[in-house]
């Protein structure tokens, strides 16, 4: 299996089998450097917008190494897009939900300030968790090896979450839902499934959001943990979708 390192900075749409790419830089540090990449390896590299080109090393130096392309692949953005919009959650709770959900193929990622998060993002803090969630999502795809990077948005209020989710069917994760997850079918809009934190979801909130068009559902008899319900609920809809 090729590892695979990741450079949004990189034209990729116009490589061919035999070409040459190179790859610079810190990611290019850490394959020579941590993971040891040396000439004759095959890698892939991405551009983190549905493209990878797989090869074989041909080259490598202290920050910069070249791989000769043997396939591409171009992959299409899905049809149906699918976001995560995961509550804050004490310890690492909510960061594995997001690595997890990123290698099942969440196509963007909503950290949200929910009334019964522990944790809160607040100033400056708000951005380096952003920025946390984003690494995580970078690590998961290359590990996953996936074409696209999905997106991670500033940290939303649940006032804000409508707006931010327009267009979107919102599917709200709660275990006393009367409508099982597994009948939804999709409709063709894309899909918003949203995840409270470890106390669930407030009533105030779940009456907001379903005023604005969200529809309550559940996973099954269980009440999952904040950490397992969002990637639980993107493997039941990507068979539906398809894409399983």
């Amino acid at each position: 299996m090729s590892h695979l390192y990741l450079d949004e900075s990189l034209d990729l749409a116009r490589v061919a089998p035999g070409d040459h790419v190179e790859l610079t830089g810190d990611e290019a540090r850490h394959a020579v450097t941590v993971a040891r990449v040396r000439p004759g390896e095959r890698i892939a590299i991405g551009d983190g917008r549905g493209i990878l080109v797989h090869g074989v090393v041909t080259s490598t130096g202290a920050r910069a190494l070249v791989l000769e392309a043997a396939e591409i692949v171009r992959e299409k953005a899905p049809a149906t897009r699918i976001t995560l919009v995961q509550a804050l959650a004490k310890g690492d709770r909510d960061e594995l939900a997001v690595q997890a959900a990123t290698e099942l193929g969440v196509d963007a990622v909503v950290p949200w300030a929910a009334t019964r998060s522990m944790s809160r993002w607040e100033g400056p803090k708000a951005e380096k968790g952003r920025q946390r969630w984003a690494a995580i999502v970078r690590e998961a795809v290359k590990q996953s090896l996936r074409s696209r990077l999905p997106e991670v948005a500033p940290v939303a209020t649940t006032a804000e979450l409508p707006d931010r989710l327009a267009g979107a069917r919102i599917l709200l994760l709660e275990p006393t839902a009367a409508t099982a997850l597994t009948v939804v079918r999709p409709d063709g809009r894309d899909l918003a499934f949203v995840v409270g934190p470890e106390g669930g979801i407030a009533p105030g909130e779940l009456d907001r959001l379903i005023a604005a068009g969200a529809e309550p559902v559940r996973l099954g008899a269980s009440v999952l943990r904040t950490s397992t319900a969002g990637p639980a609920a993107i493997a039941v809809l990507s068979v539906a979708l398809g894409r399983w």
